[in-house]
């Protein structure tokens, strides 16, 4: 049963991805001023201007790109396919909230939640798929294990 744990974990945290996708699935417009006012509060040099300079005034594309990529993420690590890669792709994701969206919440304690996300992500590029997953199957393709 222990072999199975990393297969278990891969599936929890495709469905947390697959979530967060989920809710910006029939439009991104409440991100607008999430976006918008990410930079000013963010303390981090370079960071805030790059907020403030190209993505306030780009919003949407980062929008649809954040959710692209939590959606993508989400469904290969469901299935277990390009696992690492798919936790790679998830941990820059969460590196990405951790360091824009985290700032924005008023309660420090609850910033913790974006950073386990990336600890969690790390930990899938560690693991690997685990035992149940497609990857593990011969006719899938090499670009896909």
């Amino acid at each position: 049963m222990s072999e199975a744990w990393s297969s278990v974990f891969r599936l929890v945290v495709g469905i947390f991805w697959l979530y967060f996708a989920s809710t910006k699935w029939q439009g991104v417009g409440w991100m607008r001023g999430l976006i918008q006012s990410a930079g000013a509060a963010n303390p981090i040099p370079g960071l805030h201007e790059l907020l403030i300079q190209v993505v306030a005034p780009n919003w949407l594309v980062f929008a649809i790109a954040q959710t692209v990529g939590e959606t993508v993420v989400g469904i290969l690590l469901i299935l277990g396919l390009a696992t690492r890669w798919a936790g790679i792709g998830g941990f820059l994701l969460a590196v990405n909230l951790a360091l824009v969206v985290a700032f924005e919440v008023s309660d420090p304690g609850f910033r913790w939640l974006y950073y386990l996300a990336v600890l969690v992500n790390a930990q899938v590029i560690v693991s690997g798929a685990g035992p149940y997953a497609l990857s593990r199957f011969g006719w899938v393709p090499a670009f896909l294990r």
